[in-house]
């Protein structure tokens, strides 16, 4: 369901300098012992970004999951770009989010870097559900423009791959127009809001019970913290 998504971002990063980094061991794959899931994982170094992370989990028709979210570098104080869909194939059932993920929320910051998401959340009325998320706040951390679906098959199949190429476009614009822009937020400041991000996200996420009902509980948990959401970490 989501390969293409997959190969077009993979190609983007690619083409903008990105080269793979290596992931904790264990971590790159996993299979479930109890079916036939396997999950995939890439870790990349972009020019700009002080980390990228990508996972594609194929369930087949029972669960398909696609995720990557871009961590600019600390010298950037503009939003993440976070990327979160599922496909429930047999009950055909969507579940997306696209958004760029804002450090604060005060009314400057996102005049600033949220012209772009506001224009695709206009364009792609299939994906500007007013239903909120159930795991997170939405004051925290997403903006108030995401793509956001609870949908079926017509916008898995029509709407999504063309809004989410839309949407990759406009974050690597907003990227580029970030780098002629002085931040506002120091970079130690910024270190300590994404860092707060993944604290925040690993609390809530969602999908980490999704993990553990295929892969088990102790490598999702090693998952979730020292890939996902690294600064999360105990250690």
């Amino acid at each position: 369901m989501f390969d293409s998504f997959l190969n077009e971002l993979h190609s983007d990063i690619t083409k903008r300098g990105g080269s793979p980094l290596p992931l904790p061991e264990g971590l790159e794959e996993c299979r479930s012992s109890k079916s036939s899931s396997v999950i995939q994982s890439w870790l990349w170094d972009v020019p700009g970004f002080r980390r990228w992370r990508v996972t594609r989990l194929d369930a087949g028709d029972s669960l398909q999951v696609f995720n990557s979210v871009a961590y600019p570098d600390y010298n950037y104080d503009h939003p993440l770009m976070g990327v979160d869909l599922l496909w429930f194939g047999a009950r055909q059932k969507l579940v997306a989010v696209l958004d760029f993920q804002p450090l604060v929320q005060d009314k400057d910051y996102l005049d600033r870097y949220f012209s772009g998401l506001k224009d695709l959340n206009q364009r792609f009325p299939d994906l500007n559900s007013e239903e909120t998320m159930r795991s997170f706040d939405p004051n925290q951390y997403f903006s108030s423009w995401l793509l956001f679906c609870r949908g079926g098959a017509e916008q898995a199949e029509l709407s999504l791959p063309s809004a989410f190429s839309a949407f990759l476009k406009a974050y690597w614009e907003l990227h580029d127009n970030a780098k002629n822009i002085a931040s506002t937020i120091p970079p130690e400041d910024v270190k300590g809001l994404q860092e707060k991000y993944d604290i925040y996200s690993a609390e809530r996420d969602p999908a980490h019970g999704l993990f553990t009902s295929h892969f088990g509980k102790d490598w999702s948990n090693r998952f979730l913290h020292e890939f996902l959401f690294p600064a999360s970490s105990p250690h």
